[in-house]
């Protein structure tokens, strides 16, 4: 996100080079915000000084917003006094890089903090995730039990592709992400994501909370 096109368009460039980044472009905090509602990404690049919302108060969104508190951020600005940096990092940016910028600096502070996220996000196979498995399969029965007593179901309508579709119900079947991109023959990252957009979607923040809501919703079997 930066207002400067020539600056967007170099970096979207650069890293789309790269066969595994795929990068949407924004030109202001409220465009950049519109894109993440739609489709959660897995890092941010955001310029510090920007008309209305400049980046301080953009990220300081981000944090306040429980769906997103996750996402990495990379500040590029001009302004490189200590004094800027410190306040990014204590609004929570995780890296800061000054412009004129190295792209390949960039390249490498986007794929250190992209494998950081998705090695943070792997559950313990031997405990966190039978953990998960169990809640999931408890989750179903009870709300197997209520739904015997309900005469009037609550469907709710969300479009949803038939790839988040099939990710949800297995989701649902209590597999991770992992197990899923095995199952549908795709990356973990691609899972990661569709994941993401079924949190948006829903509003939920966890699999369990997903698995809640689709199975009230009548979303998933």
């Amino acid at each position: 996100m930066d207002d400067e096109p020539g600056i967007r368009e170099s970096v979207q460039a650069y890293l789309e080079d790269d066969e595994e980044l795929q990068v949407e472009v924004a030109s202001s905090a409220h465009e950049a915000w519109a894109l993440i509602q739609q489709t959660p990404p897995d890092l941010i690049i955001s310029d510090i000084m920007m008309p209305q919302v400049d980046g301080y108060q953009f990220l300081q969104q981000l944090r306040n917003d429980a769906r997103y508190t996750r996402i990495p951020v990379i500040f590029l600005t001009a302004r490189g006094m200590t004094s800027d940096r410190i306040q990014g990092y204590k609004a929570g940016v995780d890296a800061y890089l000054p412009k004129p910028f190295n792209p390949e600096e960039l390249e490498a502070i986007v794929k250190n903090l992209l494998e950081r996220r998705k090695s943070a996000s792997s559950p313990d196979e031997t405990g966190k995730l039978d953990e998960v498995i169990l809640e999931i399969k408890d989750l179903k029965e009870r709300l197997g039990q209520q739904q015997s007593l309900i005469t009037t179901p609550s469907p709710i309508h969300i479009e949803l592709t038939p790839r988040e579709q099939s990710v949800l119900d297995l989701v649902a079947e209590g597999l991770m992400n992992k197990e899923i991109a095995r199952r549908l023959e795709t990356s973990v990252r691609n899972v990661e994501k569709y994941v993401s957009r079924l949190f948006s979607k829903t509003g939920t923040n966890s699999r369990t909370e997903l698995v809640r809501f689709a199975l009230k919703h009548g979303l998933t079997k």
